[in-house]
């Protein structure tokens, strides 16, 4: 059992705050003190994931993006203030502050707590990149909102013993490498040796040449590789970061005092210090080349110097991870259009449409956002541009980072180049990345052609970035800059120039490139703790609109029933104060069959809602129009607008539907129906349902709506090859059965089609780790594991999930 000690969250937090008011009512229907559902351990909400990047390459781009924001996000931003008046011990950090994870690392983590009683620091956040705060030597994990919300309310994480790898890093980076580099080729190598559920802990010599930002970039794609933690214990850098950010000196005496008489003290020089590890792997950093990783999955990284065979590669490869199954007739295909400059510009596979310096992996690194903007500055005094068609934008993680750019003189040289500060939150990562020119997508769509977005991000999966970008690669905030420069990521940088200078010489990409000694004197001289001091001296206040909000008072939430944002949720609708029985699932109908690594992003997408969708079908009945449609994540607080956004993303793959996208075979009828419509459907016909899927489902961000939807949609139990940690722990949170294949088994071998009935047999004294058996109506039968990994799990789903225990647990 493990008790957080402190609690972030960001913008996903507004249906945690959902809950706990309608839990709240849950506790005064059943005759308990509603005012028990209160947070106990502090929580932390910095609002985020609300900026969309509507406009770009302009000098007002943040502004405009900023005031759309609170026209769009009004409604949520009152329910968050009447939040943090209602309960206790929960801080709003205002919209246009930042990124959760850089605010943690540069403002709120403690280390230590300095009160009565010394004790490490420890957090859980309702992101799965909260490990970002493990380069800090920090432990904290990201944990789904539900399971998030229980925390808050004193129940303990509940967790199987995990073995811990040690990761050993020698050498040292070399003079072109970037921190990117190196957390792109160590999501690659730990993900192919499979850590799901382990913790990570790095040390070594190399990793004392790591600066606190660099490993922070590292544990930030934590989730990428699958693991729970990828810790870095403190050590003297790790002091001098937090006099960096300017933490009070007296706090940091008394941290280093105590971690080195409690031996957590590391240094990473001496052998003697390693602890044992259950199992070691080792990395010499000089190995890392420059690099990028896509076009569908975190963890395909691809050598810059392989980059355009790789591409062409993919073209022609059948589709999957690696591929898009074009003819060789079209991989020639292209696409003219007229932009609103008045000229006209070719299009072919490989143009980047979207290049975005975003997300909290990078721009919490002042080495690689200054390195761009030294990129940016000799690239501009080369005579080079970026084609204006392309969607640029920068997205600073904190205030911090538009600080030290300005100082340093090269924000000149970004915007020259289109890279104008759009917002301050998770934009394109998320999906935010904002609508492009209609011409563009037209002639996108016309020609079938397979462009890019390149991101300094740490997700690409198919559909989460843009619908009209299928190929999207992870970069530093350098190379998105030099493909952008290019136009396409089908170039050659070692031989193909990025264009000429006035004189008509050519410009290559190792000529503007800076080397990590040419930033670090950069950085040396500009990034110092005053800035970090005045801008978070006010980071509690927000902005004039957000000080201008009113909101309600009282301790229970007045619902609005004509609201599309803010919804009463019925997960508590009929609950009793007794425990309902645990049942076999009878009769069951297969919902969808999917494949391999299906992601949160797949299950319950966050970006724009598609005009012909269910939910766009339930806006549009309320009077709104598609373009107050706003976006799945921003509508996390209504269950009707996300339940029918389960499974609604464009290019999931059910193998129960004719083509990719979010349909589905209903039976016995045989009709093709929109995936919510047949959930409705079998619901009226009184027919339970279940998901039958393959390796690594749920990876991807901790969404809790990824579990929440499932269960509105009428789905009992998700049959998979394996699960990843968090999702299955939120499939237990919500009620929902995870049952996983035995090795060796699957849909495939047992030759499961979803078009067949299904009665799952559960043992009459359900344990941990026991088996059950799924009878199937052509007369087979398999064996599954129960994936209740502790007795805490069989608690809550013989709870009907975690909110229902948490409110019987307070009457």
């Amino acid at each position: 059992m493990y008790q957080p000690l402190d609690l972030n969250t960001d913008l996903t937090g507004v249906p945690a705050v959902v809950d706990f008011a309608a839990m709240r009512d849950a506790v005064k229907d059943l005759g308990g003190d509603p005012d028990r559902i209160n947070p106990i351990c502090p929580a932390d909400l910095v609002i985020d994931h609300s900026v969309q990047v509507d406009f770009a390459r302009t000098p007002d781009a943040l502004n405009k993006n900023q005031d759309l924001e609170f026209v769009r996000n009004k409604e949520r931003f009152q329910f968050l203030k009447w939040g943090a008046q209602a309960f206790d011990n929960m801080l709003i950090v205002p919209p246009g502050s930042g990124i959760v994870h850089q605010v943690n690392l540069e403002y709120l983590a403690r280390v230590v707590f300095t009160g009565p009683l010394l004790h490490p620091d420890s957090v859980v956040g309702t992101d799965s990149h909260t490990t970002m705060i493990n380069g800090l030597g920090v432990v904290g994990w990201g944990v789904g909102g539900i399971e998030a919300e229980a925390v808050m309310l004193g129940q303990a994480i509940s967790m199987l013993l995990p073995k811990v790898v040690g990761y050993k890093l020698v050498g040292e980076l070399n003079p072109l490498a970037t921190s990117t580099d190196l957390v792109l080729t160590i999501t690659k190598h730990l993900r192919s040796l499979g850590v799901v559920g382990k913790f990570v802990e790095f040390f070594g010599p190399g990793v004392g040449a790591l600066s606190i930002a660099d490993r922070a970039t590292v544990a930030n794609m934590c989730p990428e590789f699958g693991a729970t933690l990828a810790h870095f214990p403190v050590d003297a850098r790790s002091l001098e970061y937090l006099h960096q950010t300017n933490r009070p000196k007296e706090k940091i005496d008394v941290i280093e005092s105590y971690l080195r008489a409690t031996k957590q003290f590391r240094d990473y020089t001496n052998p003697e210090q390693d602890p044992v590890f259950s199992e070691v792997v080792e990395l010499d950093l000089g190995d890392v080349v420059t690099s990028v990783s896509g076009p569908k999955r975190p963890q395909d990284r691809v050598s810059v110097a392989i980059m355009k065979k790789d591409f062409q590669d993919c073209l022609t490869n059948k589709v999957g991870f690696k591929g898009y199954g074009l003819s060789p007739s079209q991989l020639s295909a292209s696409g003219d259009f007229t932009y609103s400059d008045g000229k006209t510009y070719t299009i072919t596979h490989g143009s980047v449409i979207i290049a975005a310096i975003t997300s909290c992996t990078n721009t919490s690194n002042p080495s690689v956002m200054l390195g761009a903007g030294l990129l940016a500055k000799k690239a501009v005094e080369n005579g080079l541009s970026v084609l204006p068609y392309i969607k640029t934008s920068l997205s600073p993680g904190s205030g911090v980072v538009t600080y030290y750019l300005r100082e340093s003189g090269v924000v000149p040289y970004l915007e020259k180049l289109g890279f104008n500060t759009v917002g301050y939150g998770c934009m394109t990562c998320i999906g935010n990345s904002g609508p492009i020119d209609d011409n563009i997508a037209n002639t996108i769509e016309k020609n079938e052609l397979v462009c890019c977005g390149i991101l300094s991000g740490n997700r690409n999966f198919e559909g989460r970035i843009h619908p009209n970008t299928r190929a999207n690669y992870l970069a530093s905030p350098l190379l998105v800059i030099a493909y952008a420069l290019a136009g396409t990521v089908d170039v050659d940088f070692e031989t193909e120039p990025l264009g000429k200078r006035p004189d008509g010489s050519a410009v290559y990409l190792r000529d503007i490139w800076p080397t990590r000694a040419e930033i670090q004197r950069v950085e040396n001289q500009f990034v110092i703790p005053g800035m970090f001091k005045e801008v978070y001296a006010r980071i509690e206040q927000g902005s004039a609109a957000w000080q201008a909000l009113d909101v309600p008072r009282g301790r229970l939430y007045s619902w609005d029933a004509n609201s599309t944002y803010i919804k009463k949720p019925p997960f508590f609708d009929g609950m009793t104060k007794e425990l309902p029985a645990a049942t076999s699932v009878r009769g069951a109908r297969c919902l969808l069959l999917l494949g391999d690594s299906v992601t949160t992003d797949h299950i319950s997408p966050a970006g724009s809602i598609a005009r012909n969708s269910p939910a766009a079908r339930y806006l549009a009945q309320r009077g709104l129009t598609a373009r107050e449609f706003n976006s799945y994540g921003s509508r996390r607080g209504n269950d009707a607008v996300m339940s029918r956004g389960t499974f609604a993303n464009i290019r999931i793959v059910n193998k129960m539907a004719p083509a990719p996208g979010p349909k589905t075979t209903h039976h016995p009828s045989g009709d093709v129906m929109d995936i919510f419509d047949a959930a409705e459907r079998y619901a009226s016909e009184d027919v339970p349902l279940i998901a039958i899927v393959g390796k690594d489902y749920g990876s991807g961000s901790s969404r809790d709506w990824a579990a929440k939807g499932p269960y509105l949609l009428g789905i009992k139990a998700v049959i998979a090859e394996s699960f990843e940690r968090i999702h299955r722990s939120n499939l237990v949170g919500m009620g929902l059965l995870p049952l996983q294949f035995l090795p060796g088994e699957s849909a495939a071998t047992l030759g499961l089609t979803g078009a067949e009935r299904y009665d799952i047999i559960l043992p009459p004294a359900l344990a941990p780790g026991q088996t059950a058996t799924v009878q199937v109506d052509n007369g087979t039968s398999f064996q599954v594991v129960v994936r209740f990994d502790t007795e805490v799990d069989l608690t809550y789903f013989k709870n009907g999930g975690i909110l229902n225990y948490m409110v019987r647990k307070m009457l």
